[in-house]
């Protein structure tokens, strides 16, 4: 396969609702391909386990933590200008608003926009996001499989209306390239056929928005 793939896609992004892998395929491609990697850190929020158990109580603190924190990380990005090299990440800063959408109350809300737009550094866009997708009971499974003990408290219903907020979300982002995949036949981190059959998949991706299904005899990419 030819590498040429690589100077047109000098960023990626992953992204994709909780559970869906994104950070663990974001290491994969840093590991295989020396490119430099860009992970969120959750488990330095200190708001997100009681967020979990309590989401009215804590949404607004947990909300701007993350806020802070992504701003502080592509604000770093931005100065070091990693863009003209090659990175991986598992975040967009233009996703952050979608969680504030679904948890904060129309009050906190409109705190938030006000911090968020005087917050959002001016960072490149990426070349391409690869958009992991997943059914909500997909997701569910997956999150008690890994077992990391502040999300077994998420529930169906939250992560239900996180997976449409993704696909409203991404229905309407022109911003860059985006590669749509259904991750329910996909197991790129364990299986390396997987793997290689996503990597040519975007290796092979043109024009502005592309869709990849491996239940289908072959992935479909639309331009």
């Amino acid at each position: 396969m030819s590498a040429e793939w690589r100077d047109r896609f000098r960023s990626i992004v992953f992204e994709g609702p909780i559970g869906v892998g994104k950070s663990s395929l974001a290491r994969k491609f840093s590991e295989r391909f020396g490119m430099e990697l860009l992970l969120e850190a959750p488990e330095e929020n200190p708001f997100l386990s009681r967020f979990y158990r309590d989401s009215g109580r804590y949404a607004l603190p947990t909300q701007l933590f993350f806020l802070f924190q992504r701003v502080d990380q592509l604000r770093n990005l931005s100065q070091r200008d990693l863009f003209q090299e090659h990175l991986v990440s598992d975040f967009m800063l233009e996703k952050d608003p979608l969680f504030a959408r679904l948890t904060l109350s129309d009050d906190e809300l409109g705190l938030y926009e006000k911090i968020y737009a005087g917050l959002r550094p001016q960072v490149p866009v990426p070349d391409l996001v690869v958009v992991l997708q997943a059914s909500a009971e997909d997701l569910i499974r997956r999150v008690r499989q890994r077992g990391i003990a502040m999300e077994q408290g998420i529930s169906p219903e939250y992560l239900t209306r996180l997976c449409d907020a993704y696909t409203q979300f991404f229905h309407d982002y022109s911003d860059a390239p985006v590669l749509i995949v259904n991750t329910a036949a996909l197991n790129p981190i364990e299986r390396d056929e997987d793997f290689d059959a996503l990597v040519a998949q975007i290796a092979s991706f043109r024009g502005r928005r592309g869709f990849f299904n491996m239940q289908l005899s072959s992935g479909k990419i639309d331009s």
